[in-house]
């Protein structure tokens, strides 16, 4: 079995200051750090689907670098909208896939047990939507071409409607590219996205794109055209990719918090309830 665990939107601070004034993300990702490193069964590697940062600045990516050194796997980075290719990849030069990416943008495939990663670089300076642009669709084409290993593809920006309608104004803008070239290979098992701050399941050229929550703060969910963008403090969770030869990739959510349990599934039978009647 391969085990993948995947967290995203973690959008850090500077040390002592908190996100929109009311979030410590800080505090949130050490806690879902924590989280991983209490699973009875550790995962094989650590996907962070993008916004690391929440303003892309240095002394935010110094702080993501002290908080996943915590992590005794793998763990494999793509930059969102609220980071930068440039500031991540100079940040986390050292690793893995960023280290092997070439240019500015932070694409690239590693090997994760029984499955591989290729990772999709959908920053765009400046701007909240995404964009993975014609190189890097091609060099896709080809990296999928190359290999028929049961594939996650990992990209923070949604490639499909979700009907949140101000975050489908900052999706993925060549999304209907991204199709063409996913769509014909069968061994692409699962597109993993963030961006939304929701769990969100959808299919995609044929495929199944799981958006993971935010291990911070929460999108409230509403679907109305005139609705200002807002969050919550709904339950922070993550994502689980089990994979396995047998079934293919099951994911499953992980919740950071802990709740009272566990509790075993006891039996009523052979249990005289007052009121019963003896036979």
């Amino acid at each position: 079995m391969t085990l993948i665990a995947q967290i995203t939107d973690l959008h850090l601070r500077p040390s002592g200051l908190t996100c929109y004034r009311v979030s410590d993300t800080n505090m949130l990702a050490e806690r879902a750090v924590n989280a991983i490193l209490a699973l009875e069964h550790r995962p094989d590697a650590v996907v962070v689907t993008g916004d690391l940062t929440d303003r892309d600045d240095p002394r935010e990516y110094a702080l993501a670098r002290h908080i996943l050194a915590k992590l005794s796997m793998p763990v494999y980075l793509i930059p969102g909208n609220h980071d930068t290719s440039v500031g991540m990849g100079a940040a986390f030069s050292d690793y893995p896939g960023i280290k092997e990416a070439s240019g500015e943008k932070l694409y690239y495939t590693a090997d994760i047990g029984s499955v591989r990663l290729v990772a999709l670089d959908s920053n765009v300076p400046g701007k909240p939507h995404g964009q993975l642009g014609t190189v890097q669709l091609d060099w896709l084409s080809k990296t999928l071409g190359e290999s028929d290993r049961p594939t996650l593809v990992a990209v923070h920006h949604p490639p499909v409607m979700t009907g949140i309608p101000h975050m489908d104004e900052i999706g993925l803008s060549d999304a209907d590219s991204l199709a063409e070239v996913i769509a014909p290979h069968d061994h692409v098992e699962r597109i993993m996205c963030g961006h939304v701050h929701r769990p969100i399941v959808a299919a995609f050229a044929g495929k199944i794109m799981t958006l993971a929550p935010s291990v911070a703060h929460q999108l409230v969910l509403e679907f109305n055209h005139d609705t200002r963008s807002m969050f919550n403090f709904e339950p922070a969770a993550y994502f689980l990719h089990q994979h396995t030869p047998l079934v293919g990739t099951v994911t499953h959510t992980a919740y950071v918090e802990s709740y009272p349990g566990p509790y075993p599934f006891w039996s009523d039978e052979g249990v005289t309830w007052p009121g019963d009647t003896p036979e």
